[in-house]
């Protein structure tokens, strides 16, 4: 019997203590696209190495490789790809070869590529079993495959492949998974219909990289030190890095599709990021204890917007695209392929600190690494000979988790000799020492602690390991797959028609890439002029801002950049201004979508506003919970409140929620609101009311045909919207026209009927609510953006 003669050959070398111990069952693994490049570089050798290293564990194997290619060839072709099996260098010769013999001997190829063929194989694996008289413990199948192939082949293993009832299921899936949100969604929903989650395990080999891997261990060992010091209180910043000198020539088709944020940092980068950034838990070895506060992580980090990114293009891509896609001459790529990230976590460990993530191709150096470099608080009076000391408090301190090859050309942990001697487990990690003459990151390597893997092991080596050893945490769950997509895609569709900057590749780069942080953005540090996209096409830096009239009042119009940045800096000015005269500034603002970049401008860019004399009024709000994602007081708090410094009691949401209840007339909650404004408000006439306007020419929540609102002598109503949330709060039109200056802020090709429509209406509040606004005694401005204007 093949198996048994297979084990009695492997037992007479000592690889197994006894045959009697064969007794924990079988597993038959199923690599499917077993002949494509993957398997050929990579896979295969881990489960030879998965072979090596379990051969003694009481468990028997069978692999099988599966393609669609006819038998004959494909065996062929896989037998190839097997010959060439290496040993780690450490392992004896003799060892070795009979090793190999037994994983070739127990290693057959498979056409799979009907639902008979699946049947054929489950039939296959039943009866082989049968013959050698062993249990099936399990089965694992590895998707080497295209993500577009997945359901399909889901659906075959589900309906007649799977183990017998007793033995587990685990199907390995490689990314990409998805291409945004929407598309993730939709596979995993299609995946969830054949396997439950814990049958799983998606792959992201950057958590194989033996330094990545170490990074919770390495945070639990050294609770004692890193505890004080691993928060915003301590760190400077964090750096999360994959370079690549290669460019994408030959997988352009690929590339295209998704480019550098979703090939690189929305899963491996990110996935460091969880690392850094999560709880830790009690036990890091409960992947299930794991995998929640990765959750929690995810919830933490505060939302990309389209200026928390620089994109680049190298040179040669876009030729590289028109000739492997045959594209026109004058097709134009707008996929980057280099990407630096601003990231932020508003937890209280993290809130402030920034996580740059950057990667790219045709750049100057192969390296990754991450980087955790923390404050300097020292000054040294000694000489300049004495501070170049290994322990001095003057130099920088920071860790390093260095993935490989760069000028350490391997896996490293270095510790900056001036923070702490780490611990690190003696069996895996070994003090490296010599090579002083290298330099990371500025300073010689013997400023650091540096320990090195004892054996280096291949990222898939590792977690084909953990796939046997049912190590979840090792791997993508569906919960944390979305959380991420959730967490890039905004950003992902911010910049999809964003211009690139174009760099030449490798060292010709010079500094063309480096970028800077400013006021929570990012930005390169070197102008460069930009190319237009199409010459004829005029671009937001050939326009000025222009002012003129817009229905009879002063309009101020621009790119929508321009003109926020416009509209803060003359909020701010009138803020001062009111303050110097009666020492405090009342602001009313509106909900909805188009202030939220105004409020994170003032918010980023507008130390000098005078928040400590100004009152924070809302024009209206929903009829939700303050804390529902549908608050406008929630929003106005996520993106200004939170960020400046208004005393607590200037800041006066509306009263929607009041006994458990919301927006009930009994509980009187525009009375009150009515009351506090006329308490607090000289003449109930704010000093500046923010407005905006719907498509159906609502403002506040002031809707077409409103019963309460538009008219009377009533300062603050309840109203019924069109859409859901339907219920409203909102001051109506006779207290907003009592105001000393009204701003209306238009944005976006959405709002140009509307717009266009305004420009030739009157007076007729009841049809267009926005064209009652019209202050009695102060002044009303119009801020309108070219696409809303223009079209």
């Amino acid at each position: 019997k093949m198996l048994r003669r297979v084990l009695c050959t492997v037992l007479f070398m000592g690889a197994l203590p006894s045959l009697a111990e064969v007794s924990q069952g079988h597993i038959s693994v199923v690599l499917l696209g077993a002949t494509g490049d993957l398997a050929k570089k990579y896979l295969w050798q881990g489960l030879f190495q998965l072979y090596m290293d379990q051969v003694s564990s009481g468990h028997s194997f069978t692999f099988h490789g599966a393609a669609l290619t006819a038998l004959e060839p494909g065996q062929k072709l896989m037998f190839d790809v097997l010959k060439k099996l290496v040993c780690p260098p450490d392992e004896p010769p003799n060892r070795c070869a009979v090793l190999k013999d037994q994983f070739l001997k127990l290693s057959q190829y498979h056409q799979l590529k009907t639902a008979e063929n699946y049947t054929a194989l489950n039939r296959e694996i039943e009866t082989l079993l049968s013959q050698e008289g062993l249990k099936e413990a399990g089965r694992i199948f590895y998707f080497s495959v295209p993500p577009f192939a997945y359901t399909e082949i889901a659906r075959h293993i589900n309906s007649s492949c799977r183990p017998p009832p007793g033995a587990w299921l685990r199907v390995v899936l490689e990314k990409p998974f998805g291409h945004d949100l929407e598309s993730a969604q939709q596979l995993a929903a299609d995946l969830t219909s054949f396997f439950r989650e814990e049958e799983m395990y998606r792959v992201d080999h950057y958590l194989g990289k033996q330094a990545v891997a170490h990074i919770l261990p390495f945070r639990d060992q050294n609770r004692q030190f890193l505890d004080p010091i691993w928060n915003r209180h301590h760190v400077e910043r964090v750096e999360i890095v994959l370079k690549e000198t290669v460019d994408a020539k030959g997988r352009t088709s690929f590339y295209e599709q998704y480019g550098v944020i979703r090939d690189v940092l929305q899963n491996h980068l990110t996935e460091a990021l969880m690392f850094l950034t999560m709880e830790l838990p009690a036990n890091v070895s409960r992947a299930e204890e794991v995998l929640q506060c990765k959750l929690q992580a995810f919830q933490s980090l505060r939302g990309l917007e389209r200026n928390s990114a620089v994109l680049g293009q190298y040179q040669a891509y876009a030729g590289q695209v028109q000739e492997e896609l045959q594209k026109a001459q004058d097709y134009i790529s707008t996929t980057p392929t280099f990407a630096g990230v601003l990231v932020h976590s508003d937890n209280l460990r993290w809130e402030g600190v920034p996580f740059l993530l950057a990667s790219g191709k045709a750049l100057d150096e192969r390296v990754g690494y991450v980087r955790v470099l923390f404050k300097n608080r020292a000054y040294c009076t000694q000489s300049e000979t004495l501070r170049d000391a290994g322990h001095s408090q003057c130099k920088a301190k920071q860790i390093i988790f260095y993935i490989g090859h760069g000028a350490l050309n391997t896996p490293a942990v270095l510790v900056s000799r001036n923070l702490f001697r780490p611990v690190m487990p003696e069996g895996s990690w070994r003090e490296a020492v010599g090579q002083s003459d290298l330099h990371v990151f500025g300073q010689p390597l013997s400023d650091y602690y540096v320990y090195r893997p004892v054996k280096d092991r291949d990222a898939y080596s590792v977690l084909i390991s953990n796939i046997y050893h049912g190590r979840k945490d090792f791997f993508i769950t569906t919960e944390n797959l979305l959380a991420s997509w959730g967490f890039w895609t905004p950003l992902l569709d911010s910049i999809s028609h964003q211009p690139l900057r174009l760099y030449p590749g490798g060292v010709e780069n010079q500094h063309l890439l480096d970028f800077e942080m400013v006021s929570g953005e990012v930005a390169f540090t070197l102008a460069e002029p930009v190319e237009l996209l199409n010459p004829n096409r005029l671009m937001p830096n050939d326009y000025r801002t222009i002012q003129s009239k817009f229905r009879q009042s002063p309009l101020v119009s621009g790119w929508s950049e321009d003109l926020i940045s416009q509209l803060a800096s003359d909020i701010e000015e009138t803020a001062s201004r009111t303050v110097a005269r009666s020492g405090q500034f009342h602001l009313a603002l509106s909900g909805g979508s188009s202030p939220v970049v105004l409020f994170q401008r003032l918010a980023r860019h507008h130390y000098a506003f005078p928040w400590r004399h100004t009152h924070i009024w809302l024009v209206d709000e929903r009829c939700v919970p303050l804390t529902d994602a549908e608050s406008n007081f929630l929003s106005l708090h996520n993106h200004l409140l939170q960020s400046v410094r208004v005393p607590y009691f200037n800041v006066h949401p509306m009263p929607v929620h009041l006994n458990q209840r919301l927006c009930v007339e009994e509980d009187r909650g525009t009375e009150l609101y009515a009351k506090e404004i006329t308490a607090l408000v000289a003449n109930a006439s704010f000093d500046l009311v923010l407005l905006g306007v719907g498509t159906d020419g609502h403002t506040a929540s002031l809707f077409p045909r409103s019963e309460n609102g538009l008219e009377g002598t009533q300062t603050v109503v309840l109203t019924e919207s069109p859409v859901k949330p339907h219920q409203r709060m909102s001051l109506s039109l006779p207290l907003i026209n009592k105001a000393r200056q009204v701003i209306v802020l238009v944005l976006g090709k959405g709002k140009h009927d509307i717009t266009t429509l305004l420009s030739r209406v009157g007076h007729e509040p009841r049809k267009w609510p926005i064209s009652g606004v019209s202050p009695s005694s102060g002044q009303l401005v119009w801020y309108v953006d070219y696409e809303a204007l223009l079209g």
